[in-house]
Formats: structure tokens, sequence, C-alpha cells
């Protein structure tokens, strides 16, 4: 049995590899849920084992806070927000740092793949009636949203099951990591700003963008949640994932927006991701294979524990089979708080590096791709690949210096 675990352990995280299984139509969350299937067919893990092995709170606060975005996309807050910044009288390099700025604060509260995907359209038509090229923009909204994800425990789906298994505290987590994040953001801005000069303009365009139209009521609502929630994660000592049920299900209670629309914005894919992963990863650990690969990369000199090693490990296993199967597999590796943190900023920042290292720079790029915008792999690179260095430099150096501060501190 063993064998077989470590086969469909193998097969699966090929699939986080290459993003699918080659002569198959199956993509990640694909991959994920047939992998789980066949350990409960093949009697790695009974049924009721594999449904224990998913962590439902993670879930839960996933699915909770997509239905709080679903409700701000569909009251046209975001692309009443969108276009507002676009109109703002200014330079291109101001425009981009507003565009940089409201991404980043809404990724850090919104579900991120969501914000890529309400503004990405309305970035674009508002680049095409000014004569602005959009490509900076567009680029500067994916790195932003990145970035902006890593500063909260509800940024990003790997933020929120690091926060959940680890008990991170919302504020003191948002302390840590509000520092490096607003200097990476500083950082992504002057890069497209120096790869660009001189290269802003383009013929104006009048594209014909189709989106919700804003409706006070509706985005008021959200907002409100959302406002409440922040502060339910700040102070209350409860588990995170009962307010933002709960507070889903009140915006749920609608007599304009049916649970259909709000439903079909909900990422059923990522929630089956997250499941078909908790399931083999879940058979992997009950059979110790796990143990023994940290015992081998220990060997190798890379002990996971370590933090340095943790910090490369994540940059490198989050770009091969993305963030999310990178963050399940090292999580048992961050036993403390300040491990957890490294691995969630890790995970995240590296997101930049490729167009597919996150799933928010895959979406703007096909969201583009309808308008005659190509964002292919090389120009994701030539502003992803200094971006990420730069993020991650900063970063580093930010963690090693306060725990140092710490250590110092602790000492005295």
């Amino acid at each position: 049995m063993e064998r077989y675990v470590l086969a469909v352990f193998a097969v699966v995280y090929l699939g986080m590899v290459l993003g699918r299984l080659p002569g198959l139509a199956l993509d990640r969350a694909g991959v994920a849920v047939l992998g789980a299937i066949a350990l409960i067919a093949g009697g790695a893990l009974s049924a009721p084992q594999a449904w224990a092995a998913v962590d439902v709170p993670t879930i839960s606060l996933l699915f909770g806070l997509m239905v709080v975005s679903a409700q701000l996309r569909l009251g046209g807050f975001y692309t009443w927000l969108t276009r507002h910044i676009g109109a703002v009288p200014c330079q291109p390099a101001g425009l981009l740092a507003l565009v940089i700025a409201a991404a980043a604060l809404l990724s850090a509260l919104l579900a991120n793949d969501i914000v890529c995907l309400a503004m990405t359209p309305i970035l674009v038509e508002g680049c095409g009636r000014r004569g602005l090229a959009p490509m900076p923009y567009l680029l500067g909204l994916s790195c932003a949203a990145n970035i902006g994800s890593a500063a909260t425990l509800i940024g990003n789906p790997q933020n929120m099951l690091i926060g959940q298994v680890a008990a991170l505290p919302f504020g003191p987590f948002l302390a840590d990591a509000a520092a490096p994040t607003v200097a990476s953001l500083a950082a992504a801005w002057a890069i497209i700003v120096f790869l660009h000069r001189g290269r802003w303009t383009a013929p104006a365009r009048d594209f014909c963008v189709e989106a919700p139209d804003f409706n006070l009521w509706q985005s008021s609502k959200g907002l409100a949640v959302l406002a409440v929630l922040v502060a339910a994660y700040l102070a209350g000592p409860w588990p995170r994932e009962l307010p933002t049920l709960a507070l889903a299900g009140v915006l749920l209670l609608s007599r304009r927006m049916t649970s259909r629309r709000m439903f079909g914005l909900v990422d059923w894919q990522l929630l089956l991701l997250f499941m078909g992963l908790f399931v083999v990863n879940h058979a992997v650990a009950e059979v110790h294979l796990l143990d023994r690969l940290y015992a081998e990369l220990s060997v190798l000199g890379l002990d996971p524990s370590r933090p340095v090693t943790l910090y490369g490990l994540t940059v490198v296993l989050s770009n091969l089979v993305s963030n999310v199967p990178a963050v399940m597999l090292l999580l048992p590796a961050a036993s403390s708080p300040q491990a957890a943190l490294l691995l969630s900023l890790a995970s995240t920042l590296a997101g930049n590096l490729l167009l597919v290292g996150s799933i928010a720079n895959l979406i703007v790029a096909e969201q583009a791709r309808p308008f005659g915008i190509h964002l292919g792999w090389a120009a994701h690179a030539r502003i992803g690949l200094p971006v990420t260095i730069a993020s991650l430099v900063i970063t580093g150096a930010w963690l090693a210096w306060r725990w140092d501060a710490l250590a110092v501190s602790a000492i005295r």
C-alpha cells in the first residue's frame, strides 16, 4: 500500500508541475480530485478518513470570503473603483501607482483572483480611452495583487491555509507582513516605471466592456460586511471561519441578487483543488512518506526546519507545483509562527516569477486576450523576474532583521 500511495502522490504532483496530465483534459484541480478518488478506490483511505482529512475551517473561510467578493463584484464596486482610477488626471507613472495601490489593498482583504478578474477588462478600457499602453498597468495589477495579498491571512488561499493550520493571529501577522509588503510594492512600481520608460502611449481605442452596473446599496452591503469581518479578525478570539460564514449567509439573504449568480463567482475549482490535496497529503503522512522526504532533504543539507532552506525551498516549489501545493508540502516543516510567516510571504511573493506561478497572473493574461493584448511568458518575465527578486530580497532582509531584533529582546 505504501508504494501505491507513493505512486498516486507522484502522479498528482507531476500534474501540479505540468498543470495537467499529458493526454488528458485534466487541470490541477482535476488531477488533485482524481488522486483523492484513486486513494479511496484503492483502499489507502476509507471515505470517512478522506472526508476527515479535509480541513473544513480553511474551506469554510475560503468559501465565505469568495461570497463577500462576489457581492462586491455583482454590486459593481470593482467596476466603479477601476473606472474612477482610470479617469484620475495624472501622469502615466502616477496612474500606475494608483492601480498598484488599489489592487494591493483589495487583494489584501479579498481573494486576489477575483480582484484581477474584475479589474482587468475595466483597466484595459480606461487605458484605451486615455491612449495609454495597457501592458505596464496589467503587469502592475498582477504583481500588486500577488504582493498585496501577502499582507494578511485572508489575501490568498495559501495564507488562509497557513493561518488556519498554524493558528496565527490576524493582527500580529499583519504587523509583521505590512512593512515588506509596502516596500515590495514600491519596488515593483519603480521597476515597471524604469523598464517601460518612454513606452507609455498607444493609439486611443474605445473598447466595449460589459460589466455590472454600480449599485450603491449592494456595494455598501459588501463593504460593510468586509469591515465587520476585518474588525472581528483583529479583535475576536473566535475562529475566523465562524463570522465569515455567518456574514456570507447574511449576504445570500438578498431580494435582488440570486444565490445562483453569487455561487457562479465562487471558485469551485480552487475549493476542489484544496480538498483533493488535503486527502492526498493526508495519505502520504499516514505512511510517513513526508517524514522520510524531510529526512532525505536533511541528509542533502536542505533541512526544511532552517529558515534559509525553507525560504529557498518555498520559492522553488511554488514555481514548480504552484504555491498552494507547495505550502501543503512544506507546512509541516513550519513549526513556529516565524516559520509560518516566512512560508506565507515566500510562497506568495514567488508567484510573480513566472506567468504560471500564480492564478492571478493567468487571469490577467486571459482577461486581456479578447482585447488583442498578448501577455505571454516573455513579457511577464521581463517584469516578474526583477520584481520577484527585489521583493524576496527585501522580505528576506526584513525577516532576518526582525528575528535578530526579537532574539536580542528575548535575551534582555
